[in-house]
């Protein structure tokens, strides 16, 4: 504005173009330019007192920016168009299409399209990426853990993590509370966002945890056989962000961001003594954030964008939740029993030695050999135990897995007393009860050649000289 007030000084007092711009050092178009603007402004040496540099400027240069020979017009609704373009298959041009509908007298499309690329470059980073609707749900772990109080009476608490899951498109944001990270938090997590949202995006974009990523590579990462069963039950696929390239999943970047103030920041003065508790007052958060605060330049809420943008493209949710399943491997024993957590659990005695899969939830317990299942069963606690199906033992064993102590007691009492107590005497003489259980066995069936009365009598004689042997079918008392 200085060489412009000399320019009109210099000009007032009859200098020349080419001399006021030899003095000025700047090329005499410039000269020729600045007094055309302000002819065309009304302004005339000497200027008035309240001409600042700034009302100077306005007047010169109000329309600078402003290509010659273009209409002005209302601006569209960027905002709106911006929304739109997040919706498949819709593009500029048709945006513009049905823009000049409207306007038939409106900015052509090359100005259109200048003009919304000017408007996008002033959004946040995080909202320029381009996102369809329903296509991809961004998950991670908030970096900071929330204090549990987990013992009254010490004060000792415990950590809990924060998951965090925000959709591309709407930047739709679920967050939840689990003990750890592992992954049958991790993966319950999942669940949870899934019924939060309504539906299943078409891909899970997680960062690379060991929980969820055995193998985290460019080109072909190895996911954990149970997320991606996960996966499969929802209809949806994982795509792991590329290795130390956070600018993949800046959404959820962004998401944990917002969280972490919006959630500790607001929380940091409260003492929560459960899991529930916190989750409780982490949905409360969740409400206002989705539902009750508006979007910058966008001028609308989170769930506002879900409802117009992803849930047209999401998929539905399946009948039944993914119930959470570890798989591990193992080896069957020569007893033909899989050791799980140090409980014991049968197979066909045919895979005895043969290296099998085990597919562990919270109640059931499945083993599978080549993709084939070949038991299943309840699960159990530890302590040694064995979970036995008859179906899997050889017929060998099977002809004595029923046999109990109370079973052989309760079998000779309907004999007679003298079956009974000479079963009894067997079964306590011997070191393990289980020694005596063939040869009570053999007393009790010597009832179907020879009648109880005989049995029983000689049952009654083998207590007499406090000896029995049992051979061929009949009982020979001893001298």
């Amino acid at each position: 504005m200085r060489h412009v007030r000399e320019i009109l000084r210099l000009t007032a007092a009859g200098v020349s173009k080419r001399e006021i711009a030899r003095r000025l050092g700047v090329v005499p178009s410039t000269v020729r330019e600045t007094l055309r603007r302000s002819a065309g402004a009304g302004l005339a040496w000497p200027l008035a007192a309240e001409v600042t540099d700034a009302a100077l400027e306005v007047l010169l240069y109000k329309n600078n920016g402003t290509r010659q020979g273009h209409r002005q017009h209302a601006e569209p609704d960027w905002a709106w168009m911006h929304q739109e373009l997040k919706r498949k298959h819709v593009t500029l041009s048709i945006l513009w299409d049905e823009y000049i509908a409207q306007v038939p007298a409106g900015y052509r499309y090359s100005r259109f399209c200048e003009l919304y690329r000017g408007w996008e470059s002033k959004l946040p980073v995080t909202m320029r990426q381009s996102h369809a609707g329903g296509d991809k749900l961004f998950v991670d772990y908030a970096g900071d853990a929330v204090p549990v109080v987990v013992d009254r009476l010490t004060g000792e608490t415990r950590p809990a993590w924060i998951f965090v899951a925000a959709l591309g498109a709407s930047s739709f944001t679920y967050a939840e509370a689990t003990w750890t990270q592992g992954l049958g938090d991790w993966i319950g997590a999942h669940a949870g966002a899934f019924a939060a949202i309504g539906g299943v995006p078409r891909l899970i974009v997680p960062d690379n945890p060991k929980t969820a990523v055995v193998k985290a590579c460019f080109f072909e990462p190895t996911v954990n056989r149970s997320y991606t069963e996960m996966a499969a039950h929802y209809d949806t696929a994982i795509l792991p962000a590329r290795p130390r390239k956070p600018r993949d999943k800046a959404k959820v970047e962004a998401a944990v961001l917002i969280m972490e103030r919006w959630l500790l920041g607001r929380l940091r003065h409260r003492v929560f003594h459960s899991l529930a508790e916190l989750n409780a007052a982490i949905r409360d958060l969740l409400v206002r954030v989705n539902d009750e605060r508006p979007l910058r330049r966008l001028g609308v809420t989170r769930r506002q964008l879900l409802e117009s943008l992803d849930r047209p493209h999401l998929k539905p949710l399946p009948v039944e939740p993914y119930v959470f399943a570890e798989w591990r491997i193992r080896r069957v024993g020569l007893d033909y029993h899989v050791d799980v957590d140090r409980h014991y659990y049968s197979v066909p005695y045919r895979f005895a030695k043969e290296q099998v899969e085990v597919r562990l939830t919270a109640r059931s317990v499945e083993i599978f050999m080549r993709g084939e299942r070949i038991a299943a069963h309840m699960r159990g606690s530890g302590n040694g135990k064995h979970t036995t199906l008859p179906e899997h033992m050889p017929s060998s064993h099977r002809r004595y897995a029923g046999w109990t102590v109370e079973r052989i007691q309760r079998d000779a009492a309907t004999i007679g007393p003298a079956a009974d107590a000479l079963c009894t005497r067997i079964l306590e003489e011997r070191a393990h009860p289980e020694q005596g259980f063939r040869a009570c066995l053999g007393i009790v069936r010597l009832v179907k050649a020879f009648g109880r009365e005989r049995v029983e009598a000689a049952c009654a004689r083998a207590l007499e000289i406090a000896r029995a042997n049992l051979r061929l079918g009949q009982i020979h008392l001893g001298q």
